[in-house]
């Protein structure tokens, strides 16, 4: 008797803890628009079990790949509803909330992509990234190196004159269109899912996004000339809500960004070597790759391009200049 006892509390207690344990668990939504063979997904996935690890068990995070939570604007929109409490969005995203800290994509703001990072670490990004969470409530806890944009066409480019009259498509987003508008380009706003065709028909004659893209987008099929412009060094936030943030404890807090900041930082490894070798892929595929004179873009943007205009701060992009 005394033994059924036992193993009635027994069984008793194990059922308890296992309803403890499950009540003890907060499970949270990451998500972002990007494919399951990027590492944006993949070193998410390892920074969402890390997490999982590193805190016993109590936060479950599911990572939801390629838009499947919606597009890039829905995600920003579901951080601040509540219905998404991780994402990974650019700063063009962020400036909607906060114009200052779209400076990063005024063109040839960074040298390269160890300047990039090297602004992660300064006091000018605290402050914007500051300016950011006051205006929004949501916290960037990592940064990623995304790529360098380039510039693909059907016809050869060696300086900024060369771009007049060209037909791009360019997201529509301002500072995206200051090079090509300030080249004498004309801008094309066409879903990024629908550039391939366009420009296989002809649609448009030019686009522009980062090696990696065009890699993985096939670009280059339809395109002759990959010219290496570099004019925007992009990069990617991760961002947890206001809801979550203030939720976390300060033990939990320094987790969740420790975690995030080595799977931003493995991500960018990624990317940079990534980027390294298809410049030689893509010479090997017979794609003509041309080295430009830069600073007679950057030139002509400077004169063209006023960053005030776009609601930027030009202390702000001398100080991000200055940082080494």
């Amino acid at each position: 008797m005394k033994f059924r006892l036992k193993m009635l509390l027994g069984a008793t207690a194990a059922v308890l803890a296992t309803a403890f344990t499950a009540h003890a668990e907060t499970v949270l939504k990451w998500a972002h628009v990007y494919e399951t063979s990027e590492p944006f997904h993949t070193e998410s996935v390892w920074a969402a079990e890390e997490i999982g690890k590193r805190t016993e068990g109590r936060y479950k995070i599911d990572v939801f790949p390629a838009s499947q939570l919606g597009k890039e604007a829905d995600l920003n929109q579901g951080l601040k509803l509540g219905t998404v409490d991780i994402i990974i969005s650019g700063s063009s995203f962020a400036a909607r909330e906060y114009a200052p800290i779209g400076v990063t994509y005024y063109p040839y703001t960074f040298r390269d992509p160890a300047h990039l990072i090297a602004y992660t670490k300064s006091d000018v990004f605290k402050r914007l990234a500051q300016g950011y969470e006051e205006a929004s409530g949501n916290h960037i806890v990592a940064v990623t190196y995304y790529g360098t944009r380039h510039t693909t066409s059907n016809k050869p480019i060696a300086k900024c004159a060369d771009m007049a009259g060209l037909k791009i498509r360019v997201p529509d987003v301002p500072a995206y269109l200051a090079m090509p508008r300030s080249c004498g380009a004309n801008t094309t706003p066409i879903a990024f899912a629908e550039v391939y065709l366009a420009l296989q028909n002809g649609t448009v004659e030019a686009q522009e996004n980062p090696l990696t893209t065009i890699e993985a987008k096939k670009f280059y099929e339809v395109q002759k000339h990959i010219v290496l412009t570099g004019h925007i060094v992009d990069h990617l936030n991760t961002l947890i809500s206001k809801s979550l943030w203030a939720q976390l404890s300060d033990a939990d807090k320094q987790i969740f960004t420790e975690v995030m900041q080595q799977a931003a930082e493995r991500s960018t490894n990624i990317i940079a070597e990534r980027e390294q070798a298809l410049v030689a892929t893509f010479k090997e595929r017979g794609i003509d790759v041309a080295e430009v004179d830069k600073s007679d873009f950057e030139k002509t943007v400077m004169e063209k391009a006023a960053m005030e205009d776009f609601g930027y701060v030009k202390a702000d992009w001398e100080a991000i200049r200055a940082v080494k």
